[in-house]
């Protein structure tokens, strides 16, 4: 992977403006990720909170892709899985080429080590964490990626209003009812950065009502987890598709 100095100023901009000041140990550690990796803010291949970088599942992806990763594999530990109590144990094995043994890592999630965020994708989630647990094994990072918090960070630089704010640009009145799936769903726009109105137009969208105020708590759980879902494994695409919706959509 290649690190230019236009990709190191460019993350070092876009740190500052998203997360305010970076203590200098921040700085220098942000220096070597994009020149160890070529990690890239912009993508969403990092988080910062709490004075530390954390490497995100597209991050780790994009490494793997970038040094020819030739598959990985997931599987259900069905012996430590528990399905009726919302437990789940995955193993993941990346193969780096054709002719590796595989490097084993194993994820795992309940209600009590999900963030409210996800609540309700745990399977995904322990496969998501088993998967970037394999990928820092066979690639030598020590860098936790977020995915595999137990926990919903605060960005640094967000204060407490702005982190309980309701979604901009629109009637939020659909959220009165599920002050939950509106924290989660805030969280969710946050975390990757995304457009408010167009993530709303989306998820009318999907649950094919009108607006997404006429739309049932059952459809608006199921339209976060799929948001998350495609949020960590591809954000991009994700921003593709959001911007196909007019703006006025969105109001």
């Amino acid at each position: 992977m290649k690190c230019t100095p236009v990709v190191l100023r460019s993350n070092l901009k876009l740190a500052r403006s998203l997360w305010g000041a970076i203590s200098a140990a921040g700085v220098l550690r942000l220096k070597e990720l994009t020149g160890q990796y070529g990690l890239s803010i912009a993508a969403g291949d990092l988080q910062y909170f709490g004075g530390s970088w954390y490497v995100t599942h597209a991050g780790l992806l994009r490494i793997s892709e970038c040094r020819g990763c030739s598959g990985i594999r997931t599987v259900v530990d069905k012996r430590l899985s528990d399905p009726a109590s919302g437990r789940w144990v995955f193993k993941a094995t990346v193969y780096k080429n054709a002719g590796s043994k595989g490097f084993v890592g194993y994820g795992d999630a309940d209600t009590s080590n999900v963030s409210p965020l996800v609540r309700g994708a745990e399977m995904r989630v322990a496969e998501t964490r088993a998967v970037n647990r394999a990928l820092r094994k066979a690639y030598g990072i020590g860098l936790c990626s977020v995915e595999e918090l137990g926990w919903s960070p605060r960005p640094s630089g967000v204060n407490q209003s702005s982190h309980d704010a309701p979604p901009a640009n629109g009637n939020n009145s659909y959220h009165k009812g599920h002050p939950r799936l509106r924290d989660r769903l805030c969280l969710l726009i946050r975390q990757y950065r995304l457009d408010a109105g167009l993530v709303k137009a989306y998820a009318a969208d999907y649950c094919g009502t009108p607006t997404l105020r006429d739309a049932t708590r059952e459809q608006i759980e199921a339209f976060i987890n799929h948001l998350t879902e495609r949020a960590s494994n591809d954000r991009g695409a994700l921003l593709c598709h959001l911007n196909s919706y007019p703006r006025q959509a969105a109001k």
